[in-house]
């Protein structure tokens, strides 16, 4: 009787097969192939990475430096073949070492073995008027260390990504980057010299300073790191203590290269601490203040959190429920003892990028956007840049989603996912010189550092 039921129902046309994925139920296989394909189709002619996507305005060299960490992930993961990953990153070094240094105002991509912070996209040149970027190169280079390390097979073509990216980063003058008072500017201006604004703890610059530190040709002196932690600004928010910085990037991008479990430098120590449990506590208590949602911001939840540097829907003031709120465009969003900025617009980077401190509560959060705002937040290459389900207009009428997606933003996301999953990246990066020359110097010890 049985069976006859199940043939009727067949013939009626019901379903007789097992319950199959739906397009909208999500996947973290998928996710991770969908933002690697941005870094895999999202380049100009000369393999730079764009900022952004669809927008095509200019290359990053941040980006660009995420693109080449993610080649070897691609290959470890089979989205692309060995062979193609070494060639691409290949063209992509090549290129780096070609473009026209100098201190020109124009014409060129950098100086002193920097790079613009954004580059044109037809001749790979300086975007208007933007700086030598002393983070944004530094990102960059930690993207050409990656692909130094991981690709060591004699042959011809690995033979030369290892050159090249020994040049490229031996090149750069980190050195003259330093101010007067001994701590690294943000950047330099042709035309108006070094920016006043400084590289001083806590924030994404960790990297920066370790490679500054362990540079052969052009390293910074031996107190650049203690002179960083100097403004070191513990405290607790939200039930969990840690170095107060905001927005959740700045707790992010350096472990993506270096895993900072179970080393420590001095300041580390005295706190009986490390630099990924202060990345952990940093992100459960921006978690901590969403879920609390002291502003009411709508949808705001347990598994709907994340505040980071990100898109907005624009600088802008309404009048909602009686309340004047106030909107921004791209801003660097976080909360902290230090101060908050909110304005009600959740980043998947924000959850994606702390993959490693907080997996189940990172992954329900990426989960939930997926399925739950699939068609306004999914798409080609994953997870769109940000949302706010406040900002409703006549234009917006069930809040605003962005249409963009972002390099550095999908970097984060899909670099952190690998480090949990496989440690892909440290691993890596665990067999580059000039990391642990870098992190030696700057008194970190301990964990397995101490077996280098």
């Amino acid at each position: 009787m049985r069976f006859f039921t199940l043939f009727l129902l067949c013939m009626l046309g019901m379903s007789c097969s097992p319950t199959r994925k739906t397009e909208i139920e999500y996947s973290r296989h998928e996710l991770k192939k969908r933002t690697f394909d941005y870094f895999w189709n999202v380049v100009d002619s000369s393999y730079q990475t764009w900022d952004r996507y669809p927008q095509q305005t200019f290359s990053s060299i941040a980006a660009t430096g995420f693109g080449l960490t993610a080649y070897p992930l691609g290959i470890e993961n089979k989205f692309i073949t060995r062979d193609e990953g070494a060639q691409r990153v290949l063209k992509t070094l090549d290129n780096l070492w070609r473009m026209p240094q100098g201190p020109g105002t124009s014409g060129t991509a950098g100086y002193k073995g920097f790079y613009y912070h954004f580059l044109t996209i037809d001749q790979a040149h300086r975007y208007k008027q933007v700086e030598l970027s002393s983070i944004d190169t530094g990102l960059l280079m930690a993207g050409v260390l990656t692909c130094m390390s991981y690709f060591d097979k004699d042959n011809s073509v690995e033979n030369k990504i290892r050159t090249l990216a020994d040049s490229l980063y031996l090149r750069v003058d980190w050195n003259w980057m330093m101010k007067p008072n001994g701590i690294m500017s943000m950047g330099w201006h042709p035309e108006s010299g070094f920016i006043d604004s400084e590289w001083a703890g806590y924030n994404e610059a960790m990297i920066l300073l370790i490679m500054a530190m362990g540079s052969p040709t052009h390293p910074t002196p031996d107190d650049t790191w203690s002179k960083w932690c100097r403004t070191y600004d513990f405290d607790t928010f939200y039930g969990y203590k840690s170095v107060q910085f905001d927005p959740l990037f700045g707790h992010q991008y350096s472990h993506i290269w270096i895993d900072f479990r179970g080393i420590q430098d001095s300041i580390m120590e005295v706190h009986h601490d490390d630099y990924f449990n202060n990345s952990a506590q940093a992100t459960l208590a921006n978690r901590s203040y969403c879920i609390a949602n002291p502003m009411q911001w709508n949808g705001y939840a347990e598994n709907l959190w994340g505040l980071s540097a990100c898109d907005g829907p624009g600088d802008d003031r309404l009048m909602l429920d009686g309340k004047e709120r106030q909107f921004f465009s791209y801003r660097a969003r976080g909360a902290s003892s230090v101060q908050v900025v909110d304005d009600g617009t959740i980043t998947p980077t924000a959850a994606g990028g702390s993959f490693p401190f907080t997996p189940e509560k990172s992954e329900a959060c990426l989960k939930n956007i997926w399925e739950t705002y699939y068609h306004e937040m999914v798409g080609e290459y994953g997870l769109k840049d940000a949302f706010n389900l406040t900002y409703i207009t006549p234009e917006f009428p069930n809040g605003w989603f962005d249409n963009d997606y972002i390099g550095i933003d999908q970097g984060a996301i899909l670099l952190q996912i690998e480090n949990h999953e496989t440690e892909l990246i440290w691993n890596i990066m665990k067999k580059n010189p000039y990391i642990i020359s870098g992190l030696k110097k700057a008194g970190f010890k301990g964990g397995w550092l101490d077996q280098k």
